[in-house]
């Protein structure tokens, strides 16, 4: 017999098993053999009756008897142990770092709530093992900008650019700071993404804050160093009223801001402005921010996908001298807006890419 017959006559047997399987009415495998046991003893019974009131010899009968049992178990057992097969192919996938593939749990019996339980062991393995990837790819794209900056800042001072005063020193401590308190965040980065951990929101002047972040990207884009080389774009600040106050976790709130403008710096045509315009929101101390760059922008059929995570397509095509970075940027800004419960989205502008982010007023747990 040909693979292909025998994969034909699998084939037919596991139709033959489907159209019956909605007649099954065990819901126990231990039922299911004991009317095996029965349906062949019934089977024997009536075939000797069969020879005692005919003139067929008892061993024709017991050779019948034998090959109908046989194949009755033959029947019952691919139905009964197909679930293990594919458990363990599906295992041996499993153990090649395939997380992706699921039991058939559609039986009734013991086998169905194996293949259940399974499936949840299979999709919290995939869970385990996506969060793991996302936790190095988050490490390393948001430990890149505050060394960036860091080294920034050391490179003019030894190349003589800046002089080490104390407002230089203070820009290095801020980076070296803020540094620490990245590795101490996403090492915990489980925590708090099941909202564990609670937002440190405290009120801030924006202006002066806003500043200060838009002063480290500038420093941080003027060096060779940086992720994204790019000295020709402008950083452009505008709140209003200048007196505005926000009620935020500063330090998410700069990785929304850091990530922002630097996805707009990297779509930003050559000699480019990107502004950073931020107004009071509906809610008192709630705050509207908004970043817009002069770049392609994003069209409409790609909006819905620019926040997830590795998607790197950004704000259209890429400005000059830029690489494709690592498609989380946008994800990171998501996620600590949503920390707060506001709202991120790309809103429509006559050109290039307009990003707003909506953050509430009041006191809020992360999740």
């Amino acid at each position: 017999m040909t693979g292909t017959e025998r994969e034909e006559r699998a084939g037919a047997w596991g139709r033959v098993w489907e159209a019956l399987r909605p007649l099954d009415p065990y819901r126990s495998v231990k039922a299911a053999l004991g009317a095996l046991v029965i349906g062949s003893v019934i089977i024997t019974t009536l075939l000797v009756f069969v020879a005692i009131h005919s003139a067929t010899e008892l061993r024709i009968i017991t050779i019948f008897s034998i090959i109908a049992s046989l194949l009755i178990t033959q029947f019952v057992a691919q139905g009964l142990t197909a679930p293990l097969d594919e458990m363990t192919e599906i295992t041996g996938a499993m153990a090649h770092g395939d997380y992706t593939r699921r039991v058939r749990a559609d039986r009734r019996d013991e086998f169905g709530d194996l293949a259940t339980a399974f499936n949840h062991m299979a999709a919290d393995l995939e869970a385990v093992d996506t969060h793991r990837k996302e936790l190095v790819a988050n490490v390393s794209h948001e430990l890149r900008t505050p060394i960036a900056g860091l080294r920034a800042v050391l490179e003019n001072v030894v190349d003589g650019v800046s002089e080490a005063d104390p407002e230089t020193m203070r820009i290095a401590l801020r980076q070296t700071q803020r540094l620490g308190r990245l590795v101490e965040q996403l090492l915990d980065l489980s925590r708090l993404d099941n909202g564990v951990v609670p937002l440190r929101s405290r009120r801030f002047e924006v202006w002066p804050y806003l500043a200060g972040v838009l002063k480290e990207a500038s420093m941080a884009s003027g060096s060779g160093s940086a992720p994204h080389t790019r000295k020709d774009v402008h950083l452009h600040l505008d709140v209003y009223p200048p007196e505005l106050t926000a009620y935020a976790d500063v330090e998410r709130l700069h990785q929304v801001v850091a990530n922002l403008v630097d996805n707009a710096v990297k779509h930003s045509p050559q000699r480019g402005r990107v502004t950073v315009r931020a107004r009071r929101g509906e809610d008192d101390e709630a705050l509207a921010l908004e970043v817009i760059d002069e770049g392609p922008g994003i069209p409409e059929s790609e909006r819905h996908r620019v926040f997830e995570r590795f998607n790197r397509g950004g704000s259209g095509q890429q400005g000059p001298g830029t690489d494709g970075g690592t498609g989380l940027g946008l994800a990171i800004a998501r996620w600590a807006v949503d920390l707060h419960g506001g709202r991120i989205g790309v809103a429509e502008s006559p050109r290039g890419c307009r990003i707003r982010v909506t953050l509430p007023g009041t006191p809020r747990q992360a999740g």
